[in-house]
């Protein structure tokens, strides 16, 4: 864990959300892009992942990029995404809905570990509820710039 020099809280009141939350969201999602890139994974195959691992038989292609693509920055070919789950043999479809093989269940599970250890460098010495102060927080900040506030 890093240390930080200890700030006034009127200070900290002082400093712009726009800088730390987009710093914040520059350093986790390009350290989760680089933990996904070792598994020579995107986001986008990340989210399939574990959406069909939650609902399988549910999802089909078109429904699924279309739960996903509004959380995508980077103009993502989705139909691509779920061909390549596809040809590694991660995913099978029957009558047109998702499920994850055995060995799509093994690149899910992989891929969480190196998740889970970012997870944990971000949150470390942060203590459970102030992390959730700290998203309650960003999602009313959210909610009164006119998005939604709601949990994705």
């Amino acid at each position: 864990m890093t240390t930080t020099t200890t700030y006034s809280q009127d200070r900290l009141a002082a400093q712009p959300i726009g800088y730390w939350s987009r710093e914040t969201a520059k350093l986790s999602i390009g350290a989760i892009r680089a933990a996904l890139g070792e598994e020579q994974l995107t986001q986008p195959h990340w989210w399939i992942l574990n959406h069909v691992a939650a609902g399988p038989g549910t999802w089909t292609r078109t429904a699924l990029t279309a739960k996903l693509a509004p959380y995508d920055d980077q103009d993502t070919d989705f139909d691509a995404v779920h061909d390549d789950h596809a040809d590694r043999g991660w995913t099978t479809e029957t009558d047109g809905t998702l499920t994850l093989t055995p060995a799509g269940e093994a690149a899910r599970a992989r891929s969480r570990a190196r998740i889970a250890k970012i997870h944990a460098r971000v949150r470390a010495g942060i203590d459970p509820a102030e992390y959730a102060a700290t998203i309650d927080v960003l999602r009313r900040m959210v909610a009164n710039l006119g998005g939604s506030g709601d949990l994705p």
